[in-house]
């Protein structure tokens, strides 16, 4: 008796990834047939990488295709384990090596300007993702994999936490709605994710029911470390509910707005100028800041019109939002443009707080600018602003 499984991408355009066919027997060892541009120099080290991640799963017998497309060694790992769990399940895992240049933590205040969704379930997109300069990566499991292949993304974006160079971006990982993605979990968390997306967060419980399980799963693997959370908020139950999901645990440092399905669940088109938005927006900006977390913007969908992103960008910072979404690579560097401060805001900063701290050498409280009262929430606003400045390399001249 045979169990045959499949696992991967094939066919025109596919690159950096790879096509296993598996059959797990009851005899004959395991035979690998690999098609690859590279089997003359790598074919062995592929063949050799296959054996030992079936061995370490438990398979001793097996017929394995393998259609390598550049698929990197921590790719063909993923699929081989995707195709082996489809055929026979099992709670083994074959764990690449950690990268040590990724060993690094994330901070709860940290900027998240930008944040670039990549799908889950293709490499190729992830491998320079960390070159385009994006506040976050967010490898993504949800709206982005289709159903079949939820499992195997699960896997492949689990090892990419673990092999892939992201550079300074905060690693992210948007999880299947719930309880879907409570199963999510258990993959990505020991794997040094910084933060979590919720998507299609209506209720507070179900954060807390996500910061729970990830502290549970930190425990069990021995870790102590944060990992912090933003739900997304997409319906209208959800506005309504903004300031309770976003203090429902300390976990949470920021909360996103997600246009496109608030607008289908609202019944109306999504607009440029955002009218039929406008009530949302500003709700889950009021919520966020009297919670003390960030308000992260939707997504901006049409990526060829950079000028109509950076306009939104713009007016997305006036109402106090503090960053927004990117479903594109070139997006990023126009919604940067759209949050930086310009100049008049920085020489105002700056002129704001040298007069309060000359004030506050005199044993004043308060001071005034011109006409303007100068008091701490003001001094605070413009240290924030010289904050920004100093993120995007800013001198103000």
């Amino acid at each position: 008796m045979s169990q045959q499984a499949f696992a991967g991408n094939r066919g025109e355009g596919v690159r950096s990834d790879c096509f296993v066919e598996l059959e797990i027997s009851s005899k004959g060892g395991i035979q690998i047939a690999l098609e690859s541009k590279v089997e003359r120099m790598f074919g062995n080290q592929i063949k050799e990488l296959a054996v030992n991640v079936l061995e370490e799963l438990g398979v001793k017998h097996a017929r394995v295709h393998l259609e390598d497309s550049g698929a990197l060694p921590f790719v063909i790992a993923a699929r081989l384990e995707a195709a082996v769990k489809a055929a026979n399940p099992t709670d083994r895992s074959f764990l690449p090596e950690m990268l040590h240049t990724e060993n690094r933590e994330s901070d709860r205040s940290r900027y998240r300007f930008s944040r670039l969704y990549l799908p889950g379930n293709t490499p190729r997109l992830m491998l320079n993702a960390g070159l385009h300069g994006a506040d976050g990566i967010i490898l993504d499991l949800e709206d982005s994999v289709a159903p079949d292949k939820k499992a195997e993304a699960r896997i492949l974006v689990r090892n990419a936490l673990r092999q892939v160079d992201f550079f300074q971006a905060e690693r992210m990982v948007r999880i299947n709605q719930l309880p879907a993605g409570m199963d999510d979990l258990a993959e990505i968390v020991p794997h040094r994710v910084d933060l979590i997306l919720i998507p299609k967060c209506e209720h507070g419980s179900e954060v807390v029911q996500v910061a729970e399980r990830a502290e549970s799963i930190l425990a069990a693997a021995g870790q102590q470390r944060a990992i912090f959370l933003m739900p997304i908020i997409e319906t209208a139950l959800g506005i309504e509910n903004a300031y309770q999901i976003a203090t429902a645990s300390g976990s949470v440092v920021a909360m996103a707005i997600g246009l496109e399905d608030y607008t289908a669940d609202l019944g109306v088109k999504r607009t440029e100028p955002g009218e039929e938005s406008w009530y949302a927006r500003t709700r889950l900006v009021n919520a966020c800041k009297a919670a003390g977390i960030q308000p992260i913007d939707s997504v901006f969908s049409d990526i060829e019109n950079m000028e109509a992103l950076l306009d939104n960008a713009r007016r997305s910072r006036a109402i106090g939002f503090e960053g927004m979404g990117c479903i594109h690579p070139r997006q990023v560097r126009v919604i940067h443009e759209g949050f930086k401060p310009d100049p008049e805001e920085i020489e105002k900063a700056r002129r704001i707080v040298e007069a309060f701290r000359e004030a506050k050498e005199k044993g004043l409280g308060v001071t005034t600018l011109g006409s303007k009262m100068i008091d701490p929430p003001v001094v605070r606003r413009a240290e924030q602003t010289l904050e920004k400045a100093a993120r995007f390399n800013l001198t103000g001249s």
